[in-house]
């Protein structure tokens, strides 16, 4: 049975299985002779800094320095990229990996491979090679999947941000198109559960701005825990750049080198449509309308390999494809077609380019490759320039339409009309205002005064309905302050206010105010309001009311939430402008009642709820209220706080614990040379065994961020350990 499935992962992947076991011996005489040129030196953090003779070197030690901290999550994020999730946990993904399948064809991305610069293929055969070499110097990883990665791969993953736009495509309705499974209903209670959004904030302050007359940058991605690694990479062909690197991939995807740094946060830009297809049967196949033409639909088989039991089954699929894509749903008996990006080439060379720019004009040249479809960029570098790119891939479109809803497919006006340049987008360069920033919200907002205006942009550019109390609290700070130095941009970073209670605590006062003094529903919550509207609406801690607020700005979200999605709008906004007194009282009742009842009081300080918890290296954590954790003061996005902390209560738990929100912080001062200090959720290894597995958990929860050794001369004295990969 063994040997079946191994036919079958290799029928799967095209890869030759075998290999991953025993090596050829010109291969690993090649990895042992790259290795050589190659230095990993791990700092008292066991943060890696990879030199290699050549970028292909370095590369290979990248990828090497990865493996050894968490080769799970550098496999599961290439399982997940090439569609073979079931492969590992089973039916259950199979309409996952089918999804992926759709827009990720191996034999697609072997042509991109085959045509790539030289250069490129040679950082994709040394991203192969570093990590065959890991497997091969570690046989005792056994590989859930990927038993031998092949250079093709790197292009499957190319552009880093935690969610790409494959995921707009709904899983439910997939299945019900394909599977013929009926679509799966959602209820009411899973439409009003808040989803914690990802995302990130990004801020850059002109030398104008600053103390030391510098640029200044905060990069503070929001993504799940333990997403990202820590890394620096060298070489003599000019490579030198720190920051994030998503696990898998050979760039920093946030980070900095001595010139230049670049922040991505997840942009608004309408980037993604669905197409309705008329489409008729004719012959043994079918056909879509397209102006005056029948045109053919292409039917493809996809096989999906699944863990079934001991051994491995596979699902086939007939999915179909018209020019606008693969079609994903059906809609009031129409097809319809989803299109995305599709440029793994070019994303692939945008993301690692960018870690070589020297100034503001090369890191503006590769946003002319436009293909970053999801996210904004903050940018500062070296000579005082800060800048804000919009989402870098904007397709033209007829404004006639609605394009939030899917468009006609028959009708040739609905094509795309090529893609917006950076001049036609929203766009920023120095704006007078000595500020820069984006946390997910509008770009109207992004220099205060400064700021693009809406009206000269077609509305897609951005499909935001309404400015986020992260947006409010970053102008907050951000405005009519000229004395920035690192450490106030990391106050500022931190900052307790939480602008959405500033907004809704005062309705739920009015609402009590107006309450008669007779209704039973004012005695009970007579204390708590008193000591909400003695609150400052900053979060600590030791804050009582922090707890109160965050409960009941959950439960009213719940009551008003489908009274919110009709009217358009957030529950925030609607708490303030629509909800009822009795909504708001009874919220706070009930918001009282469920603290009490979980930890005995309603008068719970809210760092004995909030906490950080990390006990295993698992990718989806588990929690235990007797298992050790660290009180958190920060709290959720949506409630306004820059520093966001995504959490809550888990089965068998009372206490909340989180999953996502700030997962790395830099904030860099550029000039003569660059400073920078950071800190990453728990620490850098995924080894509970480690001495860096969670030896950043108490800096990371007080936001007490620690030196980053840019510079060779910073590492002596904080230098654990220095090896050539192998060693």
């Amino acid at each position: 049975m063994k040997k079946l499935a191994l036919v079958l992962a290799a029928f799967a992947t095209g890869a030759v299985v075998a290999r991953a076991q025993q090596p050829a011996n010109a291969d690993v005489a090649k990895w042992e002779r790259q290795a050589k040129g190659v230095d990993i030196v791990r700092d008292d953090w066991g943060i890696a800094h990879i030199h290699g003779k050549t970028d292909a070197d370095a590369v290979f030690g990248m990828m090497y320095a990865q493996a050894e901290d968490d080769f799970n999550r550098v496999e599961t994020n290439f399982i997940n990229s090439m569609g073979r999730l079931a492969e590992a946990e089973g039916e259950p993904e199979i309409y996952r990996d089918l999804r992926m399948k759709l827009f990720i064809d191996p034999d697609t991305m072997k042509a991109d491979y085959a045509k790539s610069p030289q250069w490129l293929k040679a950082l994709m055969n040394s991203w192969a090679d570093g990590l065959n070499f890991y497997l091969y110097k570690h046989p005792e990883v056994k590989p859930r999947v990927i038993k031998h990665f092949e250079p093709w791969m790197a292009l499957t993953f190319s552009e880093g941000s935690i969610g790409g736009d494959i995921e707009r495509v709904n899983l439910n309705q997939l299945a019900a198109f394909y599977g013929k499974q009926p679509e799966a209903k959602v209820s009411g209670d899973e439409e009003n559960r808040y989803v914690e959004p990802t995302g990130s904030n990004g801020i850059a302050i002109a030398p104008a701005n600053t103390v030391n007359h510098h640029a200044l940058l905060l990069i503070n991605p929001h993504t799940s825990f333990f997403f990202r690694a820590e890394q620096q990479v060298t070489s003599d062909e000019g490579l030198n750049a720190y920051g994030a690197s998503t696990w898998g991939q050979f760039f920093i995807y946030q980070g900095f080198n001595e010139h230049t740094g670049w922040m991505h946060t997840s942009s608004g830009v309408d980037a993604v449509d669905e197409y309705l297809e008329t489409i008729s049967k004719k012959g043994n196949g079918y056909v879509y309308r397209y102006g005056s033409e029948e045109r053919p639909v292409v039917a493809k088989t996809i096989v999906v390999p699944y863990k079934n039991g001991a051994g491995m089954a596979k699902k086939e699929f007939t999915v179909y494809y018209t020019q606008h894509g693969p079609i994903a749903r059906e809609a009031n008996g129409k097809w319809v077609a989803f299109r995305i990006m599709q440029e793994p080439l070019k994303a692939l060379i945008q993301s690692y380019s960018r870690t070589k720019t020297k100034d503001y004009k090369s890191y503006r040249q590769t946003m002319e490759l436009h293909a970053n479809s999801s996210n904004n960029t903050i940018f500062a570098d070296g000579s005082g320039n800060i800048a804000y790119f919009h989402g870098n891939y904007i397709p033209k479109r007829d404004p006639k339409f609605d394009w939030t809803k899917p468009v006609d497919g028959s009708d040739p006006a609905t094509d795309w009309q090529g893609l917006l340049s950076v001049d036609e987008s929203p766009h920023l360069l120095n704006p007078a205002s000595g500020w820069i920033y984006n946390s997910n919200n509008w770009p109207w907002s992004a220099a205060g005064p400064s700021s693009p205006k809406r009206d000269a942009f077609p509305v897609y550019v951005d499909m935001g309905r309404e400015e986020s109390p992260r947006g409010y609290h970053a102008m907050r700070v951000l405005e009519n302050k000229k004395d920035f130095t690192i450490n106030s941009l990391i106050a500022a970073a931190y900052d307790s206010y939480l602008p959405a209670f500033a907004s809704m605590i005062p309705s739920l006062l009015k609402a009590y105010d107006a309450t008669p003094a007779d209704n039973p529903l004012k005695t009970k919550v007579a204390e708590q309001i008193k000591m909400l509207r003695d609150w400052d609406y900053r979060w600590s801690t030791t804050s009582i009311p922090t707890s109160l607020a965050v409960f009941w700005g959950d439960d009213i979200g719940r009551v008003v939430g489908a009274d919110a999605r009709r009217a358009g709008t957030s529950p925030e906004t609607y708490v303030v402008t629509k909800a009822t007194p009795e909504q708001e009282l009874q919220a706070l009742a009930a918001a009282s009642d469920e603290l009490a009842a979980d930890f005995g009081s309603w008068k719970t300080p809210w760092g004995d709820i909030n906490r950080f918890q990390r006990l295993t290296g698992d990718i989806v954590q588990p929690f235990n209220d007797a298992g050790p954790s660290i009180p958190v003061g920060f709290t959720s996005s949506r409630w306004g706080s820059l520093a966001s902390f995504g959490a809550r209560a888990y089965p068998g738990t009372k206490k909340w614990y989180g999953t996502s929100g700030n997962s790395f912080v830099a904030v860099i001062e550029f000039g003569d040379s660059v400073r920078a200090k950071a800190v990453t959720a728990g620490g850098e290894s995924g080894d509970p065994k480690s001495p860096h597995f969670n030896d950043e958990a108490k800096r990371y929860s007080t936001g007490d961020l620690r030196d980053v050794y840019f510079y060779p001369s910073q590492l002596k004295g904080h230098t654990e350990r220095q090896y050539h990969p192998g060693n």
